[in-house]
């Protein structure tokens, strides 16, 4: 068992999200259902958690009710080998939601994920200062991020 594990509070759609997410990334699955009891608070037998697992990594979701909602202060990083990756994820999560500056989107439910390709990365930690300055304005102008575009703006002395 991991040390520390998210719990996602969702006012009823908790199992749907984690049904959702174990289907956008490998390796990964529902663990187990837990169910509300007639002590309640909510409903008898309507789900109360799902345990789940993202590509090893563990997360719960609660049934909670309307109390809390999500918002960017807390966000999910998902990191990318690749364009083909960074877009397999940008595209699952952003369906039904709405996709934010500079590799920030919410999904449906309304999580926050960071779409990040680990290339940003080498080109931030470049020693060239120029370089990366025209890298972080071009980041700047993006949604969904853009290797491509972001290594032209890194190259492109001008």
């Amino acid at each position: 068992m991991q040390k520390i594990t998210p719990c996602l509070w969702f006012d009823t759609e908790g199992e749907e999200a984690a049904t959702f997410y174990t289907s956008l990334f490998k390796n990964s699955r529902i663990l187990g259902v837990t169910r509300y009891s007639e002590a309640g608070p909510r409903p008898a037998g309507m789900v109360m958690t799902v345990s789940f697992e993202l590509d090893g990594q563990e997360f719960t979701a609660l049934n909670g009710g309307p109390d809390f909602t999500f918002n960017e202060a807390l966000s999910l990083q998902v990191n990318c080998a690749d364009q083909a990756e960074a877009d397999h994820f940008w595209t699952g999560l952003a369906e039904g939601g709405e996709e934010g500056p500079c590799g920030w989107l919410k999904d449906k439910y309304g999580v926050s994920w960071q779409i990040v390709p680990t290339a940003i990365q080498e080109l931030f930690s470049g020693a060239d200062a120029a370089a990366t300055e025209r890298v972080m304005a071009a980041l700047l102008q993006m949604s969904r991020i853009d290797i491509a575009a972001l290594q032209k703006a890194y190259d492109d002395a001008g």
